[in-house]
């Protein structure tokens, strides 16, 4: 009895497997078969170790379909396109707003180079292609920009001048409160004298007293009154 032969497969030859279409028929069917089932295995295996759900779809070369759950296909295909939606919409939402803020990004590049171009123009710089009117432009800018200057300048200087006229008001009545203060203490010192005292030394402090007043404290005039001197 002549023995059975098994047609020759790239799978039967152990080592690394050349990823390319096999050519003969009867190989291809062998390991479409061989890998489908251990596919099929392998899905089994991950839903029952990690408790997942698994669906697996195969067709064949012809159209035959082969197919694995771990639960119900139908669900599965369902929960599937539902996450593949929301997946989409989130793409699209992220896309648009990556679009968006690409348009503001270079939206805002054009306006700083705009700002830089007349910020140089003001300065007196890259003025060779401007035209009449840019010029003109330009120069009302600039005594626009001088007059709203010279306000701040002035409104600054009247702030200034209030503070300085409210500090000299408070030193001149913190002023006339010292002389006040020292005039009543002198005075009272130069009455105690004229009482106490007789003779030639009170013409003496009569005179000091008359010469305080003089200077500006302001002496009542009964406590210096010496007869024949006020």
């Amino acid at each position: 009895m002549k023995p059975i032969t098994k047609p020759f497969s790239e799978e039967m030859v152990r080592g690394k497997v050349e990823m390319k279409l096999i050519e003969n028929t009867t190989s291809r069917h062998l390991t479409f078969s061989k890998r489908r089932n251990g596919l099929m295995k392998k899905a089994y295996e991950l839903s029952v170790l990690c408790d997942s759900e698994v669906a697996l779809i195969i067709f064949s070369q012809k159209g035959s379909l082969y197919e694995f759950s771990s639960s119900n296909m139908e669900n599965t295909i369902k929960r599937y396109l539902e996450h593949a939606r929301e997946e989409q919409n989130t793409n699209t939402e992220v896309e648009g707003r990556m679009q968006h803020l690409e348009e503001e990004t270079a939206f805002i590049a054009r306006k700083i180079e705009h700002l830089q171009n007349s910020k140089r123009k003001l300065l007196g710089q890259n003025l060779g292609t401007c035209s009449m009117q840019e010029l003109q432009e330009i120069d009302r800018q600039l005594g626009r920009s001088l007059k709203i200057i010279r306000a701040r300048k002035a409104q600054l200087f009247n702030e200034e001048m209030e503070k300085l006229k409210a500090k000299e008001k408070f030193l001149l009545e913190e002023n006339a409160k010292l002389w006040e203060k020292v005039s009543s203490q002198f005075s009272f010192f130069i009455y105690f004298l004229f009482v106490d005292i007789s003779g030639t030394l009170r013409a003496a402090l009569a005179l000091v007293a008359i010469e305080a007043f003089r200077r500006g404290l302001r002496l009542p005039i009964e406590h210096c009154y010496v007869r024949g001197l006020c």
